[in-house]
């Protein structure tokens, strides 16, 4: 399949970027004075004139740059203005949270209620949120699926359809769900992507389910945030630990760590604690509660380091981290620039640090594809160094391995 023609938004430079002249209401225009909001991101700039405008959008940019509030003025202005409601999917319960509590921000003033619909949740809570007739319905896929078949949630009176961190969601083997719903969501309305890179399922979607789309890009899919510098260490699997300790002395700010699985996210976390660091874990075996209280926890402070599987790795909007640590390497590229999308956030400066044991050399040929560059390696002055085995093939395509779709 072919990629459809889809026009891109190339916004004019302004000397003094700001919300005003984007066709943003003085009411909400107020809400963002008061939220301390001044200066558009560069996807706010571009999108939101698009969007107050009606157009379907394919917004492209990488995270940390303000996508959830390029898309949440525009809706609560039309909801203000005219009947009907919103759908935002997304793949995650912690990305879903912080979406709702941007809506909330901007719509409370309005009195537009929203709905969070998410497994792990009380069904129960849901359902009563339901009943207070929400116009924002903030869901992930399998939940908003088990609502529509206990006909808690009707979707007839959806006029705006938001798919958000899209190839994610794709990522993790949600797209059977995704079309089931849009068949509940009438045809006659506006619809907008948004995603950090563009697969060829999020073409799809475009060439299917949107009306004349238009793509706002502000950089290149699967780039890197800018603001970020890269360290790769090769070190053997039964030393990462005394390296990790090492680093944890060296850098005295937050820490976001990323482990490849559950049970090493829970071994990585109590080796930290053994070292005296306070740690908290989150993915997809604990529970909501728990997920909510690691995460407020650190960005409270009472948690330095957050130790994380890749369900969080766009469900993390906190501003400050200073360092995101690769425990171990994703086993797709493009979750790399996720993952270090946590870091270097709103402008910030960022650090990421990856381990790769020398086994690994085609993981990171693979990412360095993605980057379009080379990740500088380093030494540690007490950590044995090693070198990367003989070269193997390196697989042409950036994903190993599709997950099966799961409720999140």
């Amino acid at each position: 399949m072919t990629q459809p023609n889809i026009p891109i938004v190339q916004q004019p430079q302004h000397p003094t970027p700001s919300f005003y002249g984007l066709g943003i209401a003085p009411k909400i225009l107020e809400i963002l004075d008061r939220m301390r909001f001044t200066v558009p991101t560069p996807i706010q700039y571009k999108a939101i004139p698009v969007l107050t405008g009606g157009a379907d959008i394919i917004g492209i940019a990488q995270t940390g740059t303000g996508k959830t509030l390029a898309f949440s003025i525009p809706i609560i202005q039309r909801l203000a203005q005219k009947p009907g409601r919103a759908l935002v999917l997304v793949p995650t319960r912690e990305l879903a949270i912080q979406v709702a509590e941007t809506f909330q921000k901007i719509g409370h003033p309005y009195g537009i209620k929203i709905a969070v619909l998410i497994g792990g949740a009380s069904m129960f809570e849901q359902i009563r949120s339901l009943r207070t007739r929400p116009r924002v319905l903030v869901a992930t896929p399998g939940r908003l699926i088990d609502h529509i078949g206990q006909k808690n949630v009707h979707l007839g009176d959806i006029n705006v359809l938001v798919l958000d961190e899209a190839d994610r969601m794709f990522d993790m083997g949600f797209a059977p769900q995704i079309e089931k719903i849009i068949r509940f969501v009438p045809k006659d309305r506006q619809t907008m992507l948004f995603s950090a890179t563009i697969p060829m399922e999020v073409v799809k979607i475009a060439a299917s389910h949107m009306k004349l789309p238009v793509r706002v890009e502000v950089a290149p899919s699967g780039t890197a945030a800018e603001r970020v510098t890269h360290e790769l260490f090769i070190v053997r699997k039964d030393t990462k630990k005394k390296l990790l300790g090492k680093l944890l002395n060296q850098y005295k700010g937050t820490v976001l760590i990323f482990s490849r699985t559950k049970i090493g996210a829970y071994k990585i976390t109590r080796e930290i604690r053994s070292l005296g660091h306070n740690a908290a874990e989150i993915h997809s075996d604990r529970s909501l509660p728990q997920r909510r209280e690691a995460l407020e926890g650190f960005k409270s402070g009472k948690y330095r380091v957050l130790v994380a599987t890749d369900i969080a790795a766009r469900g993390i909007d906190v501003i400050g981290i200073e360092l995101v640590l690769n425990y171990d390497l994703p086993e797709d590229a493009e979750n790399y620039i996720h993952r270090i999308g946590r870091t270097g956030r709103a402008g910030h400066e960022g650090h990421a640090i990856s381990f790769a044991t020398p086994d690994q050399k085609n993981y990171v040929r693979n990412i360095e594809s993605l980057l379009k560059t080379a990740l500088p390696v380093s030494e540690h002055p007490e950590i044995p160094q090693e070198k990367f085995s003989k070269p193997v093939t390196v697989f042409s395509s950036y994903r190993f391995k599709r997950g099966r779709g799961r409720r999140r």
